[in-house]
């Protein structure tokens, strides 16, 4: 797990970042005061009790809390003794894999996510929630525990641009390996997705339940959806589970522009696709379709709720109506 510091990032790519980090919390902060805070806190409201000791039983006790296995091996009435839970534990799981530094107009499903992660962790701290941060790509980048306050969201942001930079930003050179005849390509930890590992890492650290918003473009195409559906099944019997999917509408398909040389983010490989045939363009979107479908169905089946969203389109909206769905399916 990669714990490098900030300041080892290039000084130039540093100033970029605060900059950036500025202008999402400007522009975050205005949207959760305007319309997201109040229905985080409608649908997230904690779980009212937690469990907390048994104790030895005393009349005027209720008897619907006896435990029952206590009393049985004890000999002796125990009762179980709660305690008021309000505040919620909020995990950002957050995909920085090399597919996501990909963005057709003036953002990258990257930074999508950071302005996504802002959105949620100011909601979160607007109700006093504690938040943390897993990053992940094919294996687990940075884990950070939750905490509460303005600043540790500020800082969830800017790891969340800051990794992915600091990734991007390695040596040229390796990568231009990859054209060169006879020789496999040079594949980095960063070039493929893990999503069931993350889940795996989250349910080792997270032992109280938590809301876990986990937020990628899903091409886990290594291992596909079969490949990390259980673990979220797994994960949402003890969490309650959000999948956010951020996508950019040029991936779902092709201009037609001639032979185009490419390199698969996932797997690192070299293509040259010929934009130009319509077959290709609508095999590619035929092809990108059913995945879209098929990542829907999934979640639908395992219960765990999607939120789609469109780089180029508002972040905001597609959220607050998830939201207003949560808060209408509760009132049922």
């Amino acid at each position: 797990m990669n714990t490098a510091p900030l300041h080892s990032i290039n000084p130039i790519l540093t100033r970029d970042l605060m900059r950036r980090v500025r202008e999402i919390q400007i522009h975050s902060g205005r949207q959760v005061a305007d319309v997201l805070a109040g229905q985080y806190v409608s649908v997230f409201k904690g779980r009212g009790i937690e469990f907390d000791e048994v104790r030895p039983y005393t009349p005027g006790d209720d008897v619907r809390t006896i435990d029952w296995n206590v009393t049985a091996r004890s000999g002796q009435p125990y009762v179980k003794r709660y305690v008021e839970e309000r505040q919620l534990t909020l995990m950002l799981l957050a995909d920085i894999s090399a597919s996501q530094d990909f963005g057709s107009d003036n953002r990258s499903k990257r930074e999508a996510t950071a302005e996504i992660c802002a959105l949620l962790a100011f909601a979160a701290t607007h109700n006093d929630d504690k938040v943390g941060l897993v990053l992940f790509h094919d294996g687990i980048e940075r884990y950070i525990p939750a905490r509460k306050g303005k600043q540790h969201s500020l800082r969830i942001v800017r790891e969340v641009l800051a990794h992915g930079a600091q990734l991007s930003a390695r040596p040229v050179a390796a990568r231009r390996r990859w054209w060169r005849p006879f020789r496999k390509p040079m594949i980095t930890p960063r070039h493929g997705t893990h999503i069931a590992g993350a889940f795996e890492f989250l349910t080792r650290v997270m032992r109280r339940r938590a809301v876990c918003f986990v937020v990628s473009d899903f091409l886990d195409t290594a291992r596909g959806p079969r490949g990390y559906l259980r673990a979220l099944q797994m994960a949402n019997r003890r969490h309650d589970v959000v999948a956010i999917s951020v996508s950019d509408p040029r991936e779902w398909e092709l201009p037609s522009c001639g032979i185009v040389d490419m390199i698969d983010p996932e797997t690192a490989m070299p293509i040259s696709v010929d934009t130009s045939s319509i077959r290709v363009r609508e095999a590619f979107a035929r092809q990108n379709q059913h995945r879209l479908a098929r990542l829907q169905d999934d979640l639908r089946t395992a219960g765990i709720d999607l939120v789609s969203i469109d780089i180029r389109q508002s972040i905001v909206e597609p959220l607050a109506s998830f939201f207003r769905m949560r808060e209408r399916r509760m009132r049922r």
